[in-house]
């Protein structure tokens, strides 16, 4: 029984040790770039490039974002709540973008949107993704939609599907079950997966460097701004854009995790 116990102790002492080691560890990597943007940070948010990288930033993460929800929701209830032929094979097929680095989607959707047949004639419709702010929000939209359709899957398979059922025998047709029952009930964790696929979305870096190029005051976002300004040497600038991204990167998983909390007990309570 002494040796169970000590054996007990050991194995909590492992663990704890493990968790205190990288708790440190992303705590001191974090706050080594705290302490040097902090300090200038309101005197960064002065300069026009960072006011220009913030304000890019925004308005192709939130256009994004809304395209992953317009899309997201309903994918998500046919993978979760519909049976058809291949179904797995459609869900990894989803999932793809997920997988990959964040160049190799760039690449792939520079060929795709640039030199090829269909990107063409996309051009010449007036359509051009390649080295624009449409591309950077074709980019975040490509890389960030697998991760919200994870998340709203997850959202769903929680909600019982007996409570839709019994909408529908009362009267409602399908539609009117989604909208009525089930988007009620996961509105807590659409919300969550909107604020983490938002925050993303602001940090997207690779595909969005492949497809729009990093041109200051044209496409430059606050990581490319980051990107440029290492560059360059400026390290000032460098170090305000990462603290930004930092804050709210921060800031958007707290939401994210206090939401998700609230919609996991929701869906136990309805189920």
């Amino acid at each position: 029984m002494k040796n169970k116990n000590s054996i007990n102790i050991l194995f909590n002492a492992f663990i704890a040790l493990c968790i205190a080691i990288l708790t440190g560890f992303i705590i001191l990597a974090i706050s080594m770039v705290l302490t040097r943007g902090l300090p200038n940070l309101l005197t960064s948010l002065l300069i026009e490039e960072i006011r220009f990288a913030i304000k890019l930033s925004f308005y192709t993460s939130i256009i994004s974002t809304l395209m992953c929800i317009v899309f997201s929701v309903p994918v998500a209830y046919g993978m979760v709540r519909l049976p058809f032929p291949g179904k797995k094979l459609v869900n990894t097929i989803l999932e793809v973008p997920m997988a990959l680095p964040p160049i190799v989607s760039g690449v792939a959707l520079l060929i795709l949107f640039g030199n090829s047949d269909f990107g063409r004639f996309l051009i010449n419709a007036g359509l051009n993704f390649v080295f624009t702010v449409q591309g950077i929000i074709l980019a975040q939209f490509f890389v960030n939609v697998p991760y919200m359709l994870r998340v709203l899957k997850a959202v769903i398979e929680n909600i019982d599907p007996r409570i839709e059922f019994v909408a529908r025998t009362l009267g409602c047709n399908r539609i009117q079950a989604i909208c009525q029952v089930t988007l009620p009930l996961a509105k807590n964790g659409i919300l969550a997966g909107v604020v983490i696929t938002w925050a993303r979305a602001l940090g997207e870096f690779g595909a969005a460097l492949m497809l729009a190029g990093a041109t200051r005051l044209k496409t430059e976002t606050l990581p490319v701004s980051l990107f440029l300004n290492m560059s360059t040497g400026d390290l000032e600038l460098a170090m305000a854009a990462a603290t930004i991204l930092i804050l709210i990167s921060v800031i958007s998983l707290f939401i994210f995790q206090y939401l998700g909390g609230n919609q996991l007990e929701h869906s136990r309570l309805g189920s």
